[in-house]
């Protein structure tokens, strides 16, 4: 089994220390492990994807002030059919969108927004 150094901010390991309970883990090491599957769980899930898709994607972007989500939006209007933007507290946003797309074109465009870093919650739910 190899080792890692990783550092994370409070924020992270509160988040940590919240999956380690919540899933009645032995440890931090325990808790980065079920983490890292249920990420790759996802990861498989979206490239499975094949044919046309529709769903709904829900975003949580931290800093309403900006842009990369309008930019990213604009790239896929063609599968995006209906969106909702609202502001949230702490100047976050949360964004809805009724996604109908191809498959490649769905994955590319949750990449893309977890590429930035800058998305909080990311969950695309297929109809």
């Amino acid at each position: 089994m190899g080792i890692v150094s990783v550092s994370l901010n409070d924020k992270n390991l509160e988040a940590l220390d919240e999956i380690r309970s919540v899933f009645g883990l032995s440890g931090r090491s325990e808790a980065i492990r079920t983490a890292v599957n249920m990420a790759m769980s996802e990861i498989q899930g979206l490239e499975n994807m094949t044919g046309a898709v529709e769903g709904v994607l829900i975003i949580v972007r931290r800093d309403h002030a900006d842009p990369w989500m309008s930019l990213i939006q604009v790239k896929y209007e063609s599968s995006i059919k209906t969106q909702l933007h609202s502001h949230l507290k702490d100047h976050k946003c949360l964004e809805v969108m009724i996604i109908a797309s191809d498959a490649g074109a769905l994955s590319s465009l949750i990449k893309e927004v977890h590429a930035t870093g800058k998305a909080d919650y990311v969950r695309f739910v297929r109809n």
